[in-house]
């Protein structure tokens, strides 16, 4: 068992270089690679829910970082399953009681997710920029669906 905790500090330590350069997919590899080999190594859970944090604020749509991701909720949650996964994750994350680098970013996130979030105006605004994106999205689908047709039909003539 002892062989399997030093491979996991190994792989959290490859996990925290990769997250420093800000690749996030790698990070993640690592970070699930020493969560397999030692599930109670000291810090997986903090760097996990950093790794976590930084990918959906990665992921972009319209422009936007994936607020609700962000807190690890579901577009439809209620305010209560929102406050509740904040709290949470400032727990975990808060750079006085978290050690690893880039502790800080992930808590600013955290704390810019609740904020829009928490806020019913700012929360019913993200709501409508969200429909808005996706309305262009589906928009721009079918005029390159559409388009793709007729270059199809213009090539494959029927005679």
């Amino acid at each position: 068992m002892e062989c399997n905790k030093e491979e996991a500090k190994r792989a959290m330590y490859i996990a925290e270089r990769k997250l420093s350069e800000n690749d996030y997919i790698g990070a993640k590899k690592f970070i699930n690679k020493a969560q397999n080999l030692y599930p109670a190594l000291d810090g997986l859970k903090q760097v996990l829910m950093m790794i976590n944090v930084y990918i959906s604020a990665s992921n972009k749509e319209g422009g936007e970082s994936d607020w609700y991701g962000i807190l690890g909720v579901d577009p439809l949650a209620d305010d209560e399953t929102v406050k509740k996964h904040y709290k949470t994750l400032a727990l975990l994350l808060h750079p006085d009681k978290n050690r690893f680098n880039g502790a800080e970013g992930a808590f600013k996130l955290v704390l810019d997710a609740w904020s829009l979030l928490s806020d019913k105006a700012k929360r019913i605004a993200l709501i409508k920029r969200e429909n808005q994106n996706k309305k262009r999205a589906n928009h721009l689908l079918r005029v390159i669906s559409l388009q793709t047709l007729l270059l199809l039909l213009r090539r494959n003539r029927w005679t």
